[in-house]
């Protein structure tokens, strides 16, 4: 019986993510779902990205948080769309979540849109939100052994960011050996390495969002 409850609402999800990936694609927005373990630099980067873009794109954020509105807080200065969604104990967001955000933003007036998803390794892997791709912000400082204990969660991402590659020497990991943990598990992600508290080490990550923002749209 829990094995058919189960799949039932995953198979609902799956339906309102479709909706949500028609929606998304009649309005040209290109979608990026932002996972990561708790602390692992989400909102940093998602700051020194959006202050980089902001006069190229049309730029959204929907924020998924247990309970605060903190990381939505620390975008508000950018005056761009914002959405947060509270789980309240929560370990994920969903496609009815994203579906009720998404009737808050004109999605007329956007061309990318970020998810910043709740923080967890586990969880929202098998929750297809209606996203054209997913990013994974995988930080030095969970050491570089995590992508083989959640395999799950690396295994269905387009890209790993390697965070926090600035302070490896300090931490005993190294970014190889974590680039070859990722393989382990996924061998057609894109991976790149940055410090996301340093924009001049963001230029990669510029650079793939313009390639799969073409790439996502024409599919």
């Amino acid at each position: 019986m829990e094995i058919k409850v189960l799949r039932n609402v995953m198979v609902k999800n799956n339906a309102i993510g479709g909706d949500n990936r028609w929606r998304l694609k009649k309005n040209n927005v290109f979608t990026i779902n932002m996972l990561s373990s708790p602390g692992a630099g989400k909102t940093t980067l998602l700051q020194n990205t959006i202050g980089k873009l902001q006069e190229k794109y049309r730029i959204a954020v929907i924020e998924g948080d247990l309970y605060t509105s903190k990381d939505a807080q620390a975008l508000e200065s950018f005056n761009i769309p914002l959405v947060q969604i509270n789980t309240e104990g929560g370990c994920h967001l969903d496609a009815r979540m994203i579906s009720g955000a998404l009737d808050s933003i004109n999605l007329e007036d956007i061309d990318l849109l970020f998810v910043e998803n709740v923080g967890n390794l586990v969880c929202p892997s098998g929750f297809d939100l209606g996203e054209n791709r997913r990013i994974l912000i995988y930080p030095l400082t969970e050491g570089d052994d995590k992508p083989t204990k959640y395999a799950t969660m690396f295994s269905k991402v387009d890209l790993v960011i390697i965070n926090k590659v600035d302070i490896a020497p300090y931490l005993n990991v190294s970014v190889e050996k974590a680039m070859e943990e990722v393989r382990k598990v996924n061998e057609t992600c894109e991976i790149i390495a940055l410090s996301a508290t340093k924009p001049e080490s963001l230029e990669d990550w510029f650079q793939w969002i313009e390639k799969e923002s073409v790439s996502a749209l024409q599919e």
